[in-house]
């Protein structure tokens, strides 16, 4: 017997939002696709740069943005899990 867990539903935004890097000040432009309560999708133009902790925002005050880990990446596409 396996345990799955379900997936939260995923509401496609694509908004423009802003990355800034951990403990970087600089917010990157980036377009959220999908957003979800645990979560979200983004597109960045030079994902190179993303680390494994970002802090995603709607405006380009970061501090009004939430703390995210990377968990996948595919080209320019992220997919980030919103820190507690």
């Amino acid at each position: 017997m396996t345990l799955t867990t379900k997936r939260e539903v995923r509401k496609s935004v694509r908004q423009s939002g802003w990355i800034t890097l951990d403990g970087g000040f600089a917010a990157r432009p980036c377009t959220v696709l999908d957003l979800s309560s645990t979560g979200a999708k983004i597109s960045i133009d030079d994902p190179l740069v993303v680390t494994a902790k970002v802090r995603l925002a709607f405006s380009r005050d970061a501090r009004a943005g939430r703390s995210c880990h990377v968990v996948w990446r595919r080209g320019k596409t992220v997919g980030v899990k919103f820190a507690r």
